[in-house]
């Protein structure tokens, strides 16, 4: 199990709950923008907040999203110390740097006490694209391994001036390198694991990517935080790592759906009932499993363990509660029927 780490009014690893993250994708300028867009991820689910923060002038970008929402921030920051020292001073939540990619130790240890003084963990990147030369010439290629003693390169800098909250991202684009380099990571290191697979794509690819290696990870006990990246709006991104956790039964993420694939026994236009429900329950709450089936061979029976169902017929359609037929209704009727009793639960 990971050590904790405080990010703002969020705790992370040691068995926490594992926290959803996305990144502002709109420019460092546009102040107006980026604070709808913050407000809209906040909205959505979103629990950790990045910003890109590339120069002195856009720290006034982390003063103006700070009032606006109540997540943690964090910035994202490359190569200028003095921007990730600025960002303290102006309330970050927590930094994102390399400590190998700022200079000197002087500069290392100027940013370790100033955070270390207001609270502020430290996000260590590491991903296949900018492993250090001496660990590329050493595995000759950015293999698993390779990326894991990157990230411990960078943890031994902040350690020797006796900073410790640390976060590790291990990222790659390919998704076995991603997978194979986290579990190393869990072996190795005692920091909380950030989980992501770096350029996954647009929507439709990038979240099977993600799937496959945060849901991989995570179904082995591995991450804290994860972020599915995708060439999208990111409010797309917190909706696919909704959909990751309740796919993988994570706990609190709201209404799972069971529906069947239909087949020659199906007698009603289940494809529509089903993403009708889909739709409707994609905002709820509830920890509760609802199953939308073809027919009564794939209905009370397979679907048994689901709360609530319904289970299509001849133009009709049976409700079930954990297995049990409670009722029989017209298809034009079911839909308000099965959300009356949702409410009930």
């Amino acid at each position: 199990m990971s050590r904790t780490v405080k990010i703002g009014n969020l705790t992370i690893g040691g068995g926490n709950r594992v926290a959803i993250q996305s990144m502002l994708n709109t420019c460092a300028d546009d102040i107006s923008g980026s604070v709808a867009q913050a407000k809209a991820l906040e909205a959505a689910g979103c629990e950790i907040l990045r910003m890109a923060v590339p120069e002195i002038s856009a720290v006034k970008l982390v003063e103006a999203v700070k009032e606006a929402v109540s997540i943690p921030l964090v910035a994202d920051i490359h190569f200028d110390y003095r921007i990730a020292l600025a960002c303290v001073c102006a309330g970050i939540d927590k930094i994102r740097i390399n400590p190998g990619n700022i200079g000197v130790d002087e500069r290392v240890r100027q940013v370790a006490v100033a955070c270390a003084n207001a609270g502020i963990p430290i996000r260590i990147g590491v991903n296949s694209g900018s492993l250090e030369k001496q660990i590329l010439a050493k595995y000759g290629a950015p293999t698993p391994q390779a990326m894991v003693d990157s990230a411990m390169y960078h943890a031994r800098l902040l350690e020797k001036f006796d900073f410790h909250d640390i976060v590790i991202s291990i990222k790659s684009s390919d998704v076995r390198t991603m997978i194979s380099a986290y579990r190393l990571a869990s072996q190795q290191l005692d920091y909380p694991l950030h989980l992501g697979v770096t350029e996954a794509g647009t929507r439709h690819m990038g979240l099977l990517k993600s799937a496959v290696g945060i849901g991989s990870l995570l179904c082995d006990g591995i991450g804290d935080t994860i972020r599915v990246s995708l060439t999208a709006d990111p409010v797309e991104e917190i909706r696919a790592a909704k959909d990751i956790l309740k796919a993988i039964g994570y706990p609190d993420c709201g209404v799972q759906i069971v529906s069947c694939p239909t087949c020659g026994r199906t007698k009603i236009d289940l494809i529509a009932l089903a993403e009708k429900v889909e739709n409707a329950l994609a905002g709820c709450r509830k920890n509760i499993k609802v199953a939308v089936m073809g027919c009564a061979v794939n209905g009370p029976g397979e679907a048994r363990e689901a709360d609530i169902g319904v289970a299509g017929g001849d133009g009709e359609l049976l409700l079930f509660k954990k297995g049990k037929v409670v009722g029989k209704y017209p298809e034009q009727q079911i839909f308000e029927v099965l959300f009356a009793e949702i409410e009930k639960l």
